[in-house]
């Protein structure tokens, strides 16, 4: 049947145009067919593969192009892995990880081994009929000890496979927003420990089959090699990405910047002894605090990820499954029922056994289980390794390799029933943890108290104001962010145009982070009047505003216009001056006035704080007083921030100076001041514009002064206050 609709329709296809054409219909229609059945878009992009692909009706054949965007779509999944993780929670649940790991590689090892040397041995026997009759190519006896071995050997690689995972599934995950769940953050770190323990025991072996045994030498040469990449990556990677990050703005050459070092990496890793898909998870792990989860750039390296390169891995897998092997022998039907048993009932016991141990949810459970299922891409390179080392030959001169092509046969089954298991599962359990955390926010519905105004003049700092407002703001509120400009009838139409345009551009860098900038043009009496019109008209909670630029000798430090807010309005303000990207600032440094705890917008302050922390995965580092710091933490806990922190005690205002020698270059200072007659206040507040002009003028920081009014409390009349 397959050969007439070739020889119809001229199968498969060989125009590049036709090709990418009916690759992009998959990738559109094929969720969408799959989701009315109630099928994981991954498996009905896997489905889809094997239909249209040479095995099904070859309508595609499978060749360099899908081999390589296959390649990259595996390694494009590791990537987002590592960049997604939450680092706090991550270093927070190591030692969960470190457990998981170790479970989810040892038991599949033991396991694997045993039901693997019978099964080989079986195949084996199968070909040669008898152990006396192999040709061992190192020159061993044809004997039982020798045949012993190989079977061990080749039941350790098998046991490898079984060992390893592949974060399939992780699309799910960042479609339902949980990547910040420790469930996720302990399966991510326990898969890369297995995966990398695995091709470590895969090289291992290989170098026994290659050389007859291990010398030294091979153990040197390995950990100078993966030293040297250590180095490479985890000190020399960050250096590059800060010094690049700094330099270069445009979210184009950054992702560009950014895709490039992922491969290098990749290839690197490769070049050390492990596998490209180590290099991958890497080197998003490195560049995680670069880039923070709410920016265009993140935007961008999902929306690429999502949209091209991982279906093109997904429907390559695909195309390399054949259903008609399982006919071709019952060995092939028993390795790929054995295997596929295995497999999936190992990566079941690792995850309900860290599950007791840490007393996790059964949703946790079965995330943990779903996620680290699916077996595709070191399963396959291990596979095909094996595959092609041959061991010995049998008396008639058949090939015996390390792993049979029972053993591929039934690989590609497994893959393809682990695949489906861990889809199935991991959405499943996704659907109640969104649903649960759902449940445990507020800030899901629509919330007066979270809205975040941007009065925008000035074209020089509109990105850092953008960047700092999209940073701060909860992923969960679903409140846009106001952008305003404010004219009077003084202002030229130049300048009320210039307004709409800087409007346009906020909104364009909103739009490339996935978050709605409302854009609001207005005619007042002046700037501040018209910014405080805006606050209560919209109940304003937040105003972002650029630090002001002195162009007289009598100018006050914050200008005229902020001094005007702070009397006019009770909400909290943010006065930033950026001195670099905040993508790249290494740790948060607040400084507070005593009894700033009994102010009202105390734990909107602090709540603000923790979620820039945490977006930029930054330490924070935190200078007050003893019963402020108690008052943070509690603050802290209930946010369930997992930031790391260190508290200093500055219980006088007057020893703020202290900072200038604590606070180093790629620190973010925050000054929580307060306005006059406040409880915080203090007279030696009245220093601080010269001591940020005199001690911190190299330094991004943040002048932030808190709400101060109660619930249901009015801001002052500000028509009451002269502008003129």
């Amino acid at each position: 049947m397959k050969e007439i609709l070739a020889d119809i329709l001229n199968l498969p296809l060989v125009d590049p145009v036709l090709i990418f054409s009916v690759v992009l219909a998959i990738i559109l229609f094929a969720p969408i067919i799959f989701d009315k059945i109630r099928i994981p878009h991954i498996v009905g992009l896997i489905l889809a593969g094997m239909i249209l692909g040479p095995n099904g009706i070859n309508l595609l054949s499978y060749d360099s192009s899908f081999e390589l965007f296959g390649q990259v779509g595996i390694l494009y999944i590791m990537f987002v892995a590592g960049i997604d993780m939450d680092m706090n929670d991550f270093i927070q649940n190591k030692n969960k990880s470190i457990v998981f790991g170790i479970f989810t590689f040892l038991i599949p090892m033991i396991i694997g081994t045993v039901t693997g040397y019978y099964l080989i041995k079986e195949i084996i026997l199968s070909a040669a009929g008898d152990v006396s009759s192999i040709n061992w190519l190192q020159g061993e006896a044809a004997n039982n000890p020798t045949f012993i071995k190989y079977c061990l050997l080749s039941a350790i690689v098998l046991a490898s496979m079984y060992a390893s995972n592949t974060l399939l599934a992780y699309p799910i995950i960042t479609r339902f927003g949980i990547s910040k769940q420790r469930s996720v953050n302990i399966t991510v770190g326990g898969t890369m420990i297995t995966t990398i323990l695995s091709l470590l025991v895969l090289a291992v072996i290989l170098e026994v089959v290659r050389q007859g045994c291990i010398d030294y030498m091979f153990w040197i040469r390995l950990t100078i090699s993966l030293s040297i990449y250590s180095v490479i990556i985890f000190y020399l990677y960050p250096i590059i990405g800060r010094w690049f990050f700094k330099r270069f703005h445009d979210n184009i050459v950054q992702y560009i910047f950014v895709l490039s070092m992922v491969f290098l990496s990749s290839f690197l890793a490769k070049m050390a002894g492990v596998e490209y898909i180590i290099g991958a998870f890497l080197a998003g792990v490195t560049l995680n605090r670069l880039v923070p989860r709410q920016s265009p750039l993140m935007n961008r390296i999902d929306f690429v990820g999502n949209a091209i390169f991982i279906p093109f891995f997904l429907i390559s897998v695909g195309m390399i499954v054949n259903i008609e092997i399982i006919f071709n022998g019952y060995l092939t039907i028993v390795s790929a029922i054995v295997m596929t048993v295995v497999a999936t009932l190992t990566k079941y016991l690792a995850a309900k056994l860290t599950q007791k141990i840490y007393k996790m949810t059964p949703d946790e459970g079965s995330m943990i289980f779903g996620l680290s299922n699916a077996q595709a891409a070191a399963t396959l390179a291990a596979v095909t390794i094996a595959y092609n080392l041959i061991i010995a030959y049998t008396a008639d001169g058949s090939e015996i390799r390390l792993l049979s092509e029972e053993i591929l046969n039934g690989t590609i089954v497994m893959i393809l029933v682990t695949c489906t298991i861990s889809s199935i599962v991991t959405e499943k359990a996704a659907r109640k943890l969104a649903l649960e955390a759902e449940v445990d926010t507020t800030d899901s519905k629509y919330n007066p108290e979270n809205r975040i105004l941007i009065p925008v003049s000035n074209p020089e700092t509109l990105d850092s104001l953008m960047e700092l407002a999209l940073l701060i703001k909860d992923k969960k509120d679903k409140q846009p962010v106001y952008a305003l400009t404010v004219a009077n009838d003084n202002q030229n139409t130049d300048k009320f145009a210039q307004g709409k345009k800087l409007l346009e551009r906020a909104a364009n860098i909103g739009a490339g982070a996935d978050i709605k900038v409302k854009k609001i043009s207005r005619y007042d009496l002046n700037i501040s009047s018209g910014i405080c019109n805006v606050v209560k008209e919209k109940n304003i909670s937040d105003v972002v505003l650029g630090m002001h630029s002195k162009t007289t000798s009598y100018d006050s430090f914050f200008g005229n216009m902020t001094e005007t807010l702070l009397d006019g309005i009770n909400r909290m303000i943010c006065v930033y001056k950026a001195t670099q990207p905040i993508s790249t600032i290494k740790r948060v440094v607040v400084a507070t006035t005593p009894k700033c705890e009994f102010e009202t917008g105390f734990t909107k302050w602090c709540n603000r704080v923790f979620t820039l922390t945490s977006q930029i995965g930054s330490e924070l580092v935190i200078y007050c007083t003893e019963d402020t710091k108690k008052l943070i933490a509690e603050a802290a806990k209930k946010q369930k921030c997992n930031c790391k922190f260190t508290f200093y005690t500055l219980a006088d205002w007057e020893d703020f100076l202290i900072l200038s020698r604590e606070v180093k270059e790629n620190d973010l200072l925050v000054v929580v001041t307060a306005r006059r007659q406040s409880i915080s206040y203090t007279p030696l507040l009245e220093k601080l514009p010269r001591q940020l002009t005199q001690y911190f003028s190299d330094n991004s920081f943040i002048v932030l002064f808190p709400e101060q009014f109660k619930e249901g409390e009015f801001d002052r009349n500000i028509s009451e206050r002269k502008f003129i």
